[in-house]
């Protein structure tokens, strides 16, 4: 209960995160309004990083005015810098310590845009300090010296376009009055010059805050990605963590329930087999034994049921252990031919042998290799009608290993029933019409069998031609024989190898 209420804890965090992040992308305004905060952000980050930067300059411009200005009206100015940049980098540190959930952007970015106004408005004053010469020495100095603050105040703001507007626009409009009042040609020019400075300024931080809001934009369009393959982990795991706990409950209730099962049938089974051969005297009426001789059959079919589900639950599960030793292939082939004769013949089929000579041992469980034969075989004589063929080919496979092969003349499969029939409980809509019944799991148990052994699984059929299914043995489960060990002191036969211990090729 922890683990699911936990998985769905992630889920709802990760499909908030999705909605936030749709949310920004689905804003097609110039203003982006949820990108507000960013761009904010990223000047308030900028103007803390730089909160000595700024006053140095302003130190610096002071001491080169001096040469052409009064010490006392720069000093004041300079103390005014100083307060109007103390006051903006106080509001910057306030909104970046804000959380951010009860941060109203509109009234924040109107705090920091007045602020900035005001320290715009101080260093525009520095244009009018009164010169003790008129010479152009100083006015340039002071022109520099603003249009340099200017494209630094340009650069920290550019994120935010209302403050680039409000922190420079009062220094270039001093610097025009200024050079408008000393009414000389080449102050004038100067002045022009200021402006389409200013201009050029306002075009490139336009084009940087296109740029920061698109890269803004494709960050969303990851967080959108990330937070959807969160959510959609989240949501496999726990589908996972619910088919984990489902066939966890399902392996228990087979097993119990076969528990359960398996002991009133064997006594079915037992008492059913001595009413049909009457061991304690016959029958008053014949028809009992008929009776308890259906009783057994019935028995053994659903036993045999109970066993096909057990192994499938237990191959789907990854918990059938393989218990594996040197084994014929060959000699599991022909011992199971022999037990499904009787059956065959009367059905009035043939079964053909087809074993290829002088074949090597495998190392497999012989258990798991009978079960295959005996499914394959049965699955044949099920399905093919009377008077036809079924083939038993054991031989060399292609790949170097060996291959079981079954082959019938029975209806088929259409190319589009094949999947269906190796999923469990499945079966094709002509045999089913044709044959007798079935459980439908002796193919998927096939297919898992071999799988385990890391063989290969094939079937291959043709609309009333018949069916093969071929298993395959892979290489390294064939047995190497070797030559025998010469005795000590002999000399060893010639064009003999060194002997070795049985091995498995690779």
């Amino acid at each position: 209960m922890a683990g699911s209420s936990s998985m769905s804890g992630q889920k709802r965090r990760a499909f908030r995160s999705v909605q936030e992040a749709r949310e920004k992308l689905t804003y097609k305004s110039a203003s982006r309004p949820e990108f507000d905060y960013e761009l904010l952000m990223m000047f308030v980050k900028n103007e803390l990083s730089a909160a000595i930067t700024t006053p140095l300059l302003a130190v610096v411009v002071a001491v080169g005015a001096m040469f052409w200005s009064p010490a006392d009206q720069l000093l004041l100015w300079l103390c005014c810098v100083f307060i109007t940049k103390g006051i903006l980098v106080g509001i910057c540190n306030q909104f970046a310590k804000a959380p951010r959930d009860e941060v109203n952007v509109t009234t924040w970015r109107a705090k920091i845009t007045a602020a900035e106004f005001l320290y715009g408005v101080t260093w525009a004053s520095v244009v009018f300090v009164s010169p003790l010469t008129e010479g152009v020495a100083g006015y340039t100095f002071i022109f520099a010296a603003v249009l340099v603050v200017i494209s630094m105040r340009m650069l920290f703001a550019s994120t935010v376009m209302p403050i680039v507007y409000a922190g420079t626009l009062p220094m270039t409009g001093a610097i025009v009055i200024r050079f408008a009042l000393l009414n000389d040609p080449f102050y004038w020019a100067m002045a022009a010059m200021a402006v389409a400075v200013h201009l050029y300024f306002i075009w490139l931080m336009t084009g940087f805050n296109s740029t920061v809001v698109s890269m803004l934009e494709f960050r969303a369009e990851k967080d959108t990605l990330i937070c959807e393959l969160e959510q959609s982990k989240s949501i496999s795991d726990e589908a996972r963590l619910r088919a984990e706990e489902a066939n966890l409950a399902k392996s228990r209730f087979l097993a119990t329930m076969s528990h359960e099962l398996r002991t009133p049938l064997n006594a079915i089974l037992g008492f059913s087999e001595i009413m049909r051969e009457e061991a304690f005297g016959p029958h008053a009426n014949p028809t009992y034994k008929e009776y308890a001789s259906d009783i057994h059959e019935s028995g053994q079919h659903l036993l045999t049921l109970i066993d096909e589900i057990l192994d499938i639950s237990r191959i789907e599960a990854g918990r059938y252990e393989l218990h594996e030793t040197p084994v014929s292939l060959t000699e599991i082939a022909d011992e199971c031919h022999r037990l499904m004769r009787v059956r065959a013949e009367n059905k009035g089929l043939k079964v053909n042998q087809a074993f290829e000579e002088d074949l090597p041992n495998v190392w497999a469980d012989e258990r798991a290799l009978r079960q295959i034969c005996l499914n394959l075989l049965s699955n044949a004589i099920k399905f093919t009608p009377p008077n036809g063929t079924v083939t038993l080919k054991v031989a060399r496979a292609m790949s170097g290993g060996l291959a079981l092969s079954v082959k019938d003349t029975g209806p088929g499969i259409p190319d589009d029933e094949i999947p269906r029939v190796l999923r469990s409980f499945g079966q094709g809509s002509l045999a089913h019409q044709t044959a007798e019944g079935g459980t439908g799991l002796g193919l998927p148990i096939t297919k898992g069998l071999i799988e385990l052994h890391d063989g290969r699984f094939d079937l291959k059929s043709k609309l009333r031609y018949g069916t093969e299914v071929t298993v395959s043995l892979p290489p390294s489960r064939i047995m190497e024989a070797v030559p025998r060990l010469t005795e000590p002191g002999k000399p060893k036969p010639e064009g003999a190898e060194q002997p070795d211990q049985h091995k498995r090729a690779s």
